[in-house]
Order: structure tokens, then sequence, then C-alpha cells
């Protein structure tokens, strides 16, 4: 990463931070362009993206929790299949072309915001 693209990190971060924390895990969504930005790979910039992520979760969840905004046995629900996602989502990762990831992301960003302007 070029020295002059360095201080974008901590707009960009907490761009991250304030997406993620205003619509759960969010900010996924900002911090992949933002690392293929940076000049990180599109699949190094995807499982990145997760260490950025996972914290942020940890801590909007914790928030959310302490606000009792959400039932934690109701999010349990939800775990196991989500889980399982994360794992074949996790394994298949590196194995996907980065052409067709692009696609499938750019893909998933169109679906989220139709659904968002539409729904």
């Amino acid at each position: 990463m070029g020295e002059k693209r360095r201080w974008l990190r901590y707009p960009l971060g907490f761009a991250v931070g304030l997406l993620n924390g205003l619509f759960g895990a969010g900010g996924g969504m900002v911090a992949v362009p933002m690392l293929r930005g940076m000049g990180m790979k599109t699949n190094q910039s995807h499982a990145t993206s997760l260490s950025i992520v996972l914290p942020l979760s940890i801590l909007s969840g914790w928030l959310y929790l302490r606000g009792e905004h959400f039932s934690l046995a109701e999010a349990a629900k939800y775990l196991p299949g989500g889980l399982a996602g994360a794992i074949v989502g996790a394994i298949f990762l590196p194995k996907i072309k980065t052409i067709w990831l692009r696609r499938l992301f750019g893909a998933v960003i169109i679906f989220s915001g139709g659904r968002l302007l539409l729904g």
C-alpha cells in the first residue's frame, strides 16, 4: 500500500465500524472495496474484512444485548445454519476464481440494495 493512501485507513475504518453498528455486520460491504482500493488482492480482502468485522460485530452485539434490543435465545436459532454457511464459505473462498468472487459479491450488493430500495 502506498504511503499516500495510508491515512485513509482511519476514516474508512470509521465508516466500516459505523455501518457495522447500524446494519449488523454490514461493514463488510465497505471493508472489501476499501481493502481492494488499498491494493489488496480480492480473495485476501474478503478474508481480511472478516478479521475487521468480527471484533466490531462482537462489540456491537454486546452493546445491543446490553441495551436489550434483541433476544439471545432468538438469535441462537439462526446460529447452526450461519455456522455451517461460514464453514462452507471459508472452505470455498480460496478455491473461487477472482472474477467469480467479484461477480458474486457485486450481485449480492445489487440484490441487497434492490431489496432495501423496494422493500
